[in-house]
């Protein structure tokens, strides 16, 4: 076999396929989340925090003063962007909080689909004493009055 036709083969597998489709999936709800995170979340938090804006907080490592982290990004000063770093761990809690649910799901789901059907009673109830009696007895063990048998 061809190395060509082996590469065909592998990747028009269904696992291939299913595991690119995730990948492209995954990448765009992961940009869905970012714009949530940065867009919405953030500046909410920011607001209920007096204002701060989480993407401007930074920690300069350098001896220079800088107004803005732009100017400090421009001069190339040794930084660190702990409000990029908190809007990050808020990207991930989102997505692993929606990814949770997604797999809750899909797992009740399963279990509603694995659920054994409910069993047939074995037993019915004789109506003139309301005994249990087999469901194919033509007469009550209890009363014994004649019932008609059931037609299951």
């Amino acid at each position: 076999m061809s190395i060509v036709s082996e590469f065909k083969e592998f990747a028009m597998k269904g696992n291939v396929v299913d595991l690119a489709v995730g990948v492209i999936i995954g990448g765009a709800f992961g940009k869905i989340v970012d714009s949530l995170v940065k867009d919405i979340v953030m500046p909410m938090v920011g607001r209920l925090l007096g204002g701060v804006d989480f993407k401007h907080l930074y920690l300069n490592l350098g001896d220079k003063v800088f107004e803005t982290l732009e100017a400090a990004e421009k001069a190339g000063a040794p930084i660190l962007k702990y409000g990029a770093f908190i809007n990050t761990v808020v990207d991930f809690i989102i997505i692993a909080f929606a990814i949770f649910m997604a797999i809750k799901v899909m797992n009740r789901i399963k279990r509603a689909e694995a659920a054994p059907a409910a069993a047939e009673p074995a037993t019915r109830e004789c109506p003139h004493c309301l005994s249990a009696i087999p469901l194919k007895a033509t007469r009550c063990p209890h009363c014994t009055s004649q019932v008609q048998q059931s037609l299951s």
